[in-house]
């Protein structure tokens, strides 16, 4: 067995060069030791993030492009009452689509077909689709609702048009809030 000569190397954490002391030492000290093992921490969850982006499906990448749009309109209405029964409560608000997305799938995400909507109207009467309705007409018109009702264009999406729609909407919520400040 040969005896080892070290040589001098470059530092794996900082632009120091070293002689080591053992064969397989790679970096110049213990801070620096410490410092290499969450570089390679940070790599390997980046690393990990990317496989898990990658192998998400288009219904999980619509699923959280809806998950944002939903905060955007519970946020965007957020000092306008039930749109179904015209009141505010303490209770649970949600983003009620006028036509349902399984109606309608081609407006799940389109923020004219959705707002904000008192929980009892949304869970226990099924959307209150006939308040619902005559919400919207006093709120935008009978114009504005049956160019909603007649839009039966269909759309279809890529990974990254769900990935874009959830930035967006993510980026649009958080200027809402910093507006509110």
């Amino acid at each position: 067995m040969k005896p080892f000569s070290p040589k001098p190397r470059q530092c794996k954490a900082c632009p120091q060069t070293f002689v080591p002391v053992r064969p397989m030492q790679t970096v110049c000290s213990p801070r620096c030791a410490v410092k290499k093992v969450r570089q390679d921490k940070a790599e390997e969850r980046a690393k990990v993030k990317t496989r898990k982006e990658k192998s998400l499906t288009p219904s999980q990448r619509r699923a959280r492009a809806q998950v944002e749009v939903n905060a955007y309109v519970r946020l965007r209405d957020a000092d306008l009452p039930c749109i179904s029964c015209g009141r505010f409560h303490e209770g649970q608000w949600h983003a009620g689509h006028y036509r349902s997305r399984g109606a309608a799938i081609n407006l799940a995400l389109d923020p004219r077909n959705i707002h904000k909507q008192c929980q009892p109207c949304n869970t226990h009467l099924h959307g209150n689709a006939i308040a619902y309705r005559a919400g919207l007409v006093e709120r935008y018109g009978l114009a504005f609702v049956e160019e909603l009702e007649a839009d039966n264009t269909p759309r279809h999406y890529t990974d990254a048009d769900f990935d874009a729609i959830r930035d967006e909407y993510r980026a649009k919520t958080n200027q809402l809030k910093k507006e509110r400040l």
